[in-house]
């Protein structure tokens, strides 16, 4: 009798000992961060699309949006700056053409600012709204700086003719100067590589003067970001600006061409992130200021709003330049691809605007979650 109730006792465990649930460890789906920016063709007050301003950077001051064209640009839309209403996507004034100080007039880099500059983005001061920053790219189209300039500003460490970061100033008449330039220099052991087309694209600036300026790729094919810092006494000088370069955390790549062609800072809680265009991986990047957390890559869906004519539709490419916080809502607007562009005709009645390569302006409402 003991020896069953044993037997009894020693099976019951064994059966319990095996019907144990093993611990099931849930993994959960990474969520999907996709988000879509519908986009409004930049129109002028006659209803008439911009025409070929190959948009580069997009800056926000009192409400209304600026951006600036490129050195591929329609002449007419060249070495102005451009007031756009974010809230009906109409072009509400140009800007007169630039005018140059007489510091710009006797640098060596006036007969390429005053004639077809590549200028690739904006920012504003924080400090100063009627300050604007741009910065050039490429300088291929001007020919070679005279002897006594070339000797001077040859060690660029990056491409023959130096990258150029320049100071507009906004007068009361709506008037904009070109006031000051400086050159950049990259340290060679930062192995920029000599890339006139693929430089600097994005800009970005902190209250206290850092200017973090975004580079499409380097020798090694990868995005960086550099920076340096303006002060009082930045411009009462023409000689190099050394750039440093901050500490991100920024995504690495195999292969692939993964540019950044756009900067904007934004701050929560004194926190500072900043938000690049990643205009071939379609795709915005949250980059830790503080260089603590890793990039997070945001997809993004590019759609033109639909009209009577057509309903609202994917483009094929959109090559997002410029970005800009205002209030809680991402701004961006794209640089039209002429390679690439009437691949996004999918209808017919927008075809025009797209041979126009004219512009559109996109919206995007902040997610609190990517800058957690």
């Amino acid at each position: 009798m003991l020896k069953h109730a044993l037997l009894i006792c020693v099976t019951a465990i064994f059966i319990t000992a095996c019907s144990e649930s093993k611990e099931v460890i849930i993994t959960p789906e990474k969520e999907d961060l996709t988000v879509v920016a519908l986009g409004n063709w930049i129109t002028q007050p006659n209803g008439n699309v911009m025409f070929d301003p190959q948009t580069s950077g997009l800056v926000a001051i009192n409400d209304t949006l600026l951006t600036i064209a490129d050195a591929s640009a329609d002449k007419s839309q060249q070495l102005k700056l451009h007031s756009i209403d974010p809230e009906t996507s109409t072009l509400l004034s140009s800007s007169n053409t630039f005018s140059f100080s007489p510091t710009v007039r006797k640098s060596c880099f006036y007969n390429y600012l005053s004639t077809e500059p590549d200028l690739e983005a904006l920012v504003v001061d924080p400090r100063d709204t009627n300050v604007i920053y741009t910065v050039t790219e490429d300088a291929t189209r001007t020919g070679a700086l005279s002897p006594r300039c070339e000797s001077k500003y040859s060690n660029t460490g990056s491409t023959d003719y130096p990258t150029l970061l320049v100071r507009l100033a906004r007068k009361d008449n709506g008037d904009v100067a070109m006031t000051h330039v400086r050159p950049l220099q990259f340290p060679v052991s930062f192995n920029v590589g000599n890339f006139p087309n693929d430089g600097i694209e994005g800009l970005a600036m902190a209250s206290d003067g850092t200017v973090y300026l975004g580079l499409e790729k380097d020798i090694a094919g990868q995005p960086r970001i550099f920076s340096v810092t303006i002060d009082d006494d930045f411009f009462t000088t023409t000689d190099f600006a050394i750039v440093e370069e901050p500490d991100l955390l920024l995504p690495q790549f195999s292969s692939g061409n993964h540019p950044i062609n756009g900067l904007t800072l934004h701050t929560v809680n004194n926190h500072s992130a900043l938000i690049a265009a990643a205009r071939n991986d379609d795709e915005l990047w949250i980059i830790d200021a503080a260089g603590e957390k890793a990039t997070l890559r945001v997809p993004v869906t590019f759609k033109v709003k639909g009209t009577e004519s057509c309903e609202d539709y994917v483009m094929d490419n959109a090559s997002m330049e410029g970005l800009v916080v205002m209030d809680n809502m991402l701004w961006i607007i794209n640089d039209p691809w002429e390679k690439n562009y009437l691949k996004n005709a999918s209808c017919k009645a927008d075809e025009d605007k797209y041979k126009d390569l004219a512009p559109l302006l996109f919206s995007v409402p902040l997610n609190d979650a990517w800058f957690q």
